[in-house]
């Protein structure tokens, strides 16, 4: 695919990538290194959203359950809305009432997984979401929001997964991508103030957002995650399309231009 050949030219030391098209053939085209393992920072939080929603199809826990703060349910965590601060587990807002990125939750998320399981969330996450998809590569080392590392070859099937489910219901999928506690606004970390902020249970669903990390002619039913080690993977259900982009620079002012440039230019080889 030639708009991936625009990664040559990222200020970058290494990056790797790759487009996944389901139903055409070849199926996924590739740039760089895709077996190098990275830091995947924030994009963590699709995989730990993932697994959750796993022990949720499998009885161990339940999206309306309580956890967090009082009045917080699981749901609330997934979707940044539980009132917990950035990094620490203070509520500072009502459940519900604003949309507050929180990699906090994300970590009350893994405890409230491992309380109910028995088992470690890094191993839970291994048995329930790695080892099924093959991702071999990929590892949460670390805290739940931002502690993983993988590699292209291992997101590009969890991409897979994402686009057509084989480890939840298409219910829960469906659920998972669609606007949770509507209408309320929030902060996209980088980006700023989006009136309202829509979040599904843990992707981030880009909806009318501008400016955003993807493209803009990206449909609104896109959704994904970036993550400041300059990582991102979305998701077009509507192109049936997705792409995972992993570098070793973080986030900054270089990424926005270019990650909206090369995400424009795999819309345009894509042709729909």
């Amino acid at each position: 695919m030639d708009a991936l050949q625009q990664l040559a030219h990222w200020p970058v030391d290494a990056v790797s990538a790759a487009v996944i098209t389901p139903d055409r053939s070849p199926n996924v085209a590739t740039f760089g290194d895709t077996d190098r393992v990275f830091s995947l920072a924030s994009v963590t939080k699709l995989l730990v959203a993932h697994a959750v929603l796993v022990a949720v199809e499998e009885g161990a826990i339940d999206l309306d359950e309580a956890a967090g703060p009082p009045g917080s349910t699981v749901a609330h965590l997934l979707a940044h809305a539980s009132g917990l601060d950035f990094d620490a587990r203070d509520a500072v807002a009502e459940p519900g009432t604003t949309r507050i990125y929180s990699s906090a939750g994300y970590e009350v998320l893994a405890e409230t997984v491992a309380a109910a399981t028995g088992i470690a969330f890094a191993d839970y996450l291994r048995e329930a979401l790695a080892e099924p998809l093959g991702l071999s590569a990929t590892t949460l080392d670390g805290p739940a929001g931002h502690g993983a590392s993988s590699n292209v070859d291992d997101l590009a099937r969890f991409a897979v997964e994402l686009l057509d489910p084989m480890l939840i219901s298409p219910q829960t999928a469906e659920l998972a991508r669609a606007v949770q506690f509507p209408g309320i606004d929030g902060f996209t970390p980088g980006y700023g103030k989006f009136r309202p902020n829509d979040w599904g249970l843990g992707p981030e669903l880009k909806g009318t957002k501008n400016p955003h990390w993807t493209a803009p002619e990206h449909s609104p039913s896109t959704f994904g995650h970036f993550g400041q080690a300059g990582t991102f993977l979305w998701v077009d259900p509507e192109r049936r399309a997705a792409a995972v982009v992993l570098t070793d620079r973080p986030f900054g002012g270089w990424a926005k231009p270019l990650w909206s440039q090369t995400n424009q230019g795999i819309l345009a080889e894509l042709g729909h």
